[in-house]
């Protein structure tokens, strides 16, 4: 697995380095083929945010914590990525178990009204689409903790959005052709 760690406005020193390192490389023994890791910190007004996000075996997990400690903030983040990849593990042995596939559970949104003022775009990212049925993005949208996860539907091949309702469902939204 290839570490990359970085600081935003920060220098990272070479034992923040070696220990942010060790910590991360621990999760390599959850999947097999995890490419890459990328730790960065950062300060903001005196807090230690340590965002590290891996990518492999299929999967994208992100995991953010703040601290007053910057080792800390590492520690916590590994803690909690540890407990997602345990909980996605569980689920995926859990589907494996069951001989019928899972039924889906997906209901459609209605559509929104958009509001009369100006909306400003603060922030724009860009993703690679990777092709994967509804239940592998509300699985990959859960282990992001996000409210909503944008993929590329694989028995459609169209771009959807599946997201959390406030009933706990979820919902998927497609694009008419």
């Amino acid at each position: 697995m290839r570490v990359t760690v970085k600081g935003k406005n920060v220098d990272v020193t070479d034992a923040l380095q070696r220990y942010a390192q060790k910590k991360v490389e621990r999760l390599g023994r959850y999947f097999h083929n995890i490419k890459e890791a990328v730790v960065t910190q950062s300060v903001q007004r005196n807090w230690h945010i340590v965002e590290v996000t891996l990518e492999g075996d299929g999967i994208l997990l992100r995991g953010e914590e703040r601290s007053d400690n910057v080792y800390a903030a590492i520690d916590q983040v590994v803690d909690k990525l540890e407990k997602q990849i345990k909980r996605y593990k569980g689920k995926l042995i859990a589907r494996a178990r069951h001989e019928e596939p899972p039924k889906e559970r997906i209901a459609i949104a209605p559509e929104a009204e958009m509001p009369e003022e100006v909306m400003e775009i603060a922030r724009t990212k860009r993703f690679t689409l990777k092709p994967m049925s509804p239940e592998e993005a509300a699985a990959q949208m859960e282990l992001l903790n996000h409210e909503f996860y944008v993929f590329l539907n694989a028995d459609t091949d169209l771009v959807s959005v599946i997201y959390k309702r406030q009933d706990g469902n979820y919902g998927l939204i497609e694009p008419e052709v």
